[in-house]
């Protein structure tokens, strides 16, 4: 199984795993934002590889039942004509709300009243709506951390609204001008980290996409639980250097290194070995079960 990813190959990891008695190997391989390399290395790998996942993009955003396509992550799926490909949105609708639940029911991470900062709900609403439902005061940063704009989102039906005026517009844009790609992954801007530092200070948990969290990083995260996943040790690191108490990925580790989503789909759909356009959501969470997929949880200070 490989990850085509836009972002940094400087992240590139391969690595073998055994689950249900069958061995995977996962790779995952970063194009450096270049999208036409990317095209030429998902072509180059149809029909030669159990499954593909796009990284560094997404395909398609589900905001509870409005599925909204991104058309850079179209073109990269449509580029490939025999392999199974998935962008990791279906795990994010299962696999992410578990683990939230988890942390709220079997935790005392994440207790009713828990502020809470989600770096971007549109990608992953399952997440978001799992905080509201579990009773945490719950921020969206979408517009702050997708589009530069200094202004919180305190409510789904707010998100709601806000998404079906804004995304299908948002969706159209080259997804470099959205999202950090390539050697911009490894960069955080100091600038706007000190203008939105006040969001992160406020919030106990901070959720979402790493990249995104990582993209105005303030210089203290004293005590902040961050919940994410695709971290190198690299970034454990970073973490704990700036204070962060706990990393929780919803991912497992693989030596050393928590992959994405679009990862785990990917090996998903070759076990359950249906087209993935057929493979309903309660397939996942079963899966998931006979796997006894728990979070990761480090204590970092």
């Amino acid at each position: 199984m490989v990850s085509v990813s836009l972002g940094s190959s400087r992240r590139n990891k391969t690595v073998r795993v055994e689950l249900l008695g069958e061995e995977f190997e996962i790779s995952r391989v970063g194009t450096d934002g270049d999208f036409q390399k990317a095209l030429a290395t998902l072509r180059e790998l149809d029909g030669k590889v159990d499954a593909i996942g796009l990284g560094g993009i997404d395909v398609f955003l589900f905001i509870r039942d409005r599925r909204y396509a991104i058309r850079d992550g179209l073109k990269l799926m449509e580029a490939v004509r025999q392999t199974p490909v998935v962008d990791g949105s279906s795990l994010k609708r299962t696999l992410e709300r578990e683990v939230v639940l988890h942390l709220s029911r079997k935790t005392d991470l994440i207790p009713p009243g828990t502020p809470v900062l989600m770096v971007s709900a549109a990608d992953r609403f399952g997440m978001a709506q799992a905080f509201v439902d579990a009773g945490c005061r719950t921020v969206f940063g979408d517009l702050i951390f997708i589009l530069g704009i200094p202004y919180p989102i305190r409510t789904v039906a707010q998100l709601e609204k806000l998404a079906r005026m804004i995304v299908p517009v948002v969706t159209k844009l080259p997804f470099q001008l959205l999202y950090p790609t390539g050697k911009k992954q490894d960069v955080t801007n100091e600038s706007k980290g000190r203008r939105f530092a006040s969001y992160y200070q406020e919030a106990r948990v901070v959720a979402g996409d790493f990249h995104l969290i990582q993209r105005y990083l303030p210089p203290a995260l004293d005590g902040k639980i961050i919940v994410t996943n695709t971290t190198t040790s690299a970034d454990v690191e970073l973490l704990r250097e700036r204070g962060a108490s706990y990393l929780v990925t919803t991912t497992p580790e693989y030596e050393g290194r928590s992959f994405g989503t679009n990862v785990l789909e990917g090996v998903f759909v070759a076990l359950i070995g249906k087209p993935w356009a057929e493979i309903r959501n309660e397939e996942y969470l079963e899966l998931l079960q006979r796997l006894d997929f728990k979070p990761r949880i480090v204590k970092l200070n």
